[in-house]
C-alpha cells in the first residue's frame, strides 16, 4: 500500500513540475510579440507650430490684431483698384503689428538675423510665417518671409502691389492657384508672382513645407479676397491626383 502511494505521489510531482516549465515559456513570447506591433505603429511628428508674436492685446485703440496680423478695413478706392486686375472682392488688408525702432546698423546683430528675431504671424489654416520686414531690419528694399506650411496648409488668397518670388528648395508638391490657372508644382523650384496677381498656394506633402518668399519692397502687405481655388473641383482633383503620385513613388 506505501509503495503504490509513494509512486503515485511521484507522479503527481512530475507532472507539476513540467506544468511549470511549461507556464514559464509562454509570457516571453507574448512581450516580443507585443513589442513589435509597437513599433511598427509609431508615426513621425510634424515640429511644433511655431507661436505668433501679437496678440490682440497688443492693439492699440481703434486697431484690431487678429491671427498675429494687422487687420485694416478695405475703402472703395482700394476696391476699384483691385478691379481693374479681377473680379474678386477684397475683404481686407493685413500687415505685420506693432511699433519698432530702426535698427542703427552699426552692431553684427543688425545685419545677422536668427529666425528666432523675425516676427511669426498665422495667415491661414496651418500657414505660419516667420517675417523679415525690412523696415524693422534696416532694408530699404526688401522683405522676405519663410513660411511653416503644414500638411493640407494654405494661405488664404491674395494680392500684393509688387511682384513676389518663391523659392522651395525641397523635392516636395505644392499646389498653386496663380491668376485662374491651378497647378502643381514639384521642389526644388522658383515662382514669379506679377503685382496684383491673386495667387495662394497648399502644401500636398506629408512634411512641412518652409518655402521663402521674397519682395522687393521693405513693408510686408497684402490684400486678402473672397475666393479660395482649392474647395473648387479642379483643385481637389489636381490635390488628388499629386497625393496619389506622392504614395506612389514612396512605395517603390
Amino acid at each position: 500500500m506505501n509503495k503504490k502511494l509513494q509512486i503515485l505521489i511521484n507522479t503527481m510531482g512530475i507532472g507539476l513540475l513540467l506544468l511549470g516549465c511549461t507556464a514559464d515559456t509562454t509570457p516571453p513570447k507574448t512581450e516580443v510579440n507585443t513589442s513589435s506591433k509597437t513599433e511598427t505603429t509609431k508615426n513621425p511628428t510634424l515640429p511644433p507650430e511655431p507661436t505668433v508674436t501679437h496678440s490682440s492685446s497688443d492693439a492699440k485703440p481703434g486697431e484690431r490684431v487678429e491671427h498675429g496680423e494687422l487687420i485694416i478695413d478695405v475703402d472703395e478706392v482700394k476696391q476699384k483698384l483691385h478691379a481693374q486686375h479681377h473680379s474678386h472682392k477684397v475683404l481686407e488688408t493685413r500687415r505685420v503689428p506693432g511699433v519698432f525702432d530702426k535698427p542703427a546698423m552699426t552692431e553684427i546683430k543688425d545685419f545677422a538675423l536668427s529666425k528666432s528675431d523675425l516676427d511669426v504671424i498665422n495667415p491661414g489654416p496651418g500657414e505660419y510665417v516667420h517675417v523679415m520686414e525690412g523696415q524693422r531690419h534696416g532694408y530699404r528694399n526688401l522683405t522676405v518671409g519663410i513660411t511653416y506650411t503644414a500638411p493640407g496648409g494654405a494661405p488664404p488668397m491674395h494680392t500684393h502691389k509688387g511682384e513676389e518670388s518663391h523659392v522651395l528648395l525641397k523635392g516636395q508638391k505644392v499646389l498653386y492657384a496663380l491668376g485662374d490657372k491651378i497647378f502643381v508644382m514639384d521642389g526644388p523650384y522658383i515662382i514669379n508672382i506679377p503685382p496684383m496677381v491673386p495667387h495662394s498656394f497648399q502644401n500636398l506633402d506629408d512634411e512641412v513645407a518652409e518655402l521663402v518668399v521674397i519682395f522687393p519692397t521693405n513693408i510686408w502687405e497684402y490684400d486678402v479676397l473672397d475666393y479660395f481655388p482649392f474647395s473648387t473641383p479642379e483643385g481637389k482633383k489636381l490635390a488628388e491626383e499629386a497625393k496619389r503620385a506622392n504614395a506612389k513613388a514612396r512605395s517603390k
